[in-house]
């Protein structure tokens, strides 16, 4: 089991890391009543859930968790379709990296982000970017 599965947002969606590179992530999150919204389709906020999953596990591989602390500062994502069984696959590439110009400083990460069906199409897809800002830059700011 990998640091990204242990304990809860991806324990409780039962979120299986696949692929985790620092360029791509990959995990897969069964299709459960838990996570349907009341018309028995997957819910538009468990599938960002797991969008934004990826995108995180791939900044914390990107970065130094010793000196270094990750966050997922902005989410765009648009959903195209639903499912109501099976598995849905969320699939998170780096696009690029740019300095960030907020108080704490740090880099900003741009991911591509996109929800798989079992049958391959596309369910959501948008752009997730996270912030990586030095613990002693956020232990400063209090």
């Amino acid at each position: 089991m990998s640091e990204g599965n242990i304990g809860g947002m991806n324990e409780a969606l039962g979120v299986v890391f696949e692929v985790e590179r620092p360029d791509r992530v990959e995990a897969r999150m069964p299709i459960r009543y838990e996570i349907t919204q009341p018309f028995g389709l997957v819910h538009g906020g468990a599938t960002i859930a797991l969008l934004e999953s990826v995108a995180s596990r791939g900044a914390e591989l990107n970065c130094d968790l010793e000196k270094e602390q990750p966050f997922g500062v902005d989410v765009h994502v648009r959903h195209l379709k639903s499912g109501r069984a099976g598995s849905v696959l969320g699939v998170a590439t780096l696009d690029r990296e740019e300095p960030s110009h907020g108080r704490a400083g740090g880099i900003k990460q741009f991911w591509n982000v996109a929800a798989y069906d079992d049958a391959g199409d596309v369910m959501s897809e948008g752009v997730i970017v996270c912030r990586i800002v030095s613990k002693e830059k956020l232990a400063a700011r209090g």
